[in-house]
């Protein structure tokens, strides 16, 4: 009877465990899903899961490391989806190699695939006037910004981490 009794008792004890285990990691995920941008790579580590840094995610992609400014640690990146939030301290800009001038809003998001970040908003290059980016592709020795239409640029230029110069507005 003993035996009976003690099995009954690991099993329930057990079923309750897994039921307690499971309802934590649901509190984690909706936590998560509530904190905004800046805090959320916190419950991705705290769930397990290790973020790698935002010029390797950009290398493993075959995009240039230096596309985003060096205070750009903070990202959200769905593998599935592809849909990549890039989170930046304050409104930026950074001065390229080859005198090209980016600027970023504080969430820059789009759709990352290999050699390509396409469905780009919160950031604008400057030709001759501001305009909108909506898409970056690589191509050997060449990066592609596409604002309106292609606009070739030299990849060395931004394989380099630079510091974003804060500005007033966008």
């Amino acid at each position: 009877m003993d035996q009976v009794l003690n099995k009954v008792g690991s099993y329930w004890f057990s079923r309750r465990a897994n039921k307690e285990i499971s309802s934590v990691g649901d509190d984690i995920n909706s936590l998560s899903s509530s904190i905004e941008g800046g805090a959320k790579w916190l419950v991705n580590k705290f769930k397990g899961k290790l973020q790698k840094p935002l010029p390797e995610l950009l290398q493993e992609y075959d995009l240039p490391m230096g596309l985003f400014p060096r205070d750009a640690t903070n990202y959200e990146f769905n593998e599935e989806t592809g849909k990549l939030s890039v989170f930046i301290p304050s409104i930026c800009e950074v001065g390229y190699k080859d005198s090209s001038v980016v600027r970023y809003t504080t969430v820059v998001t789009g759709y990352l695939e290999k050699g390509k970040l396409s469905d780009i908003e919160g950031m604008k290059t400057k030709v001759m006037i501001w305009v909108k980016v909506t898409s970056i592709s690589t191509e050997g020795s060449k990066v592609y910004f596409t604002v309106g239409v292609k606009k070739a640029r030299l990849r060395e230029a931004y394989e380099v981490l630079r510091d974003g110069v804060g500005v007033d507005k966008f």
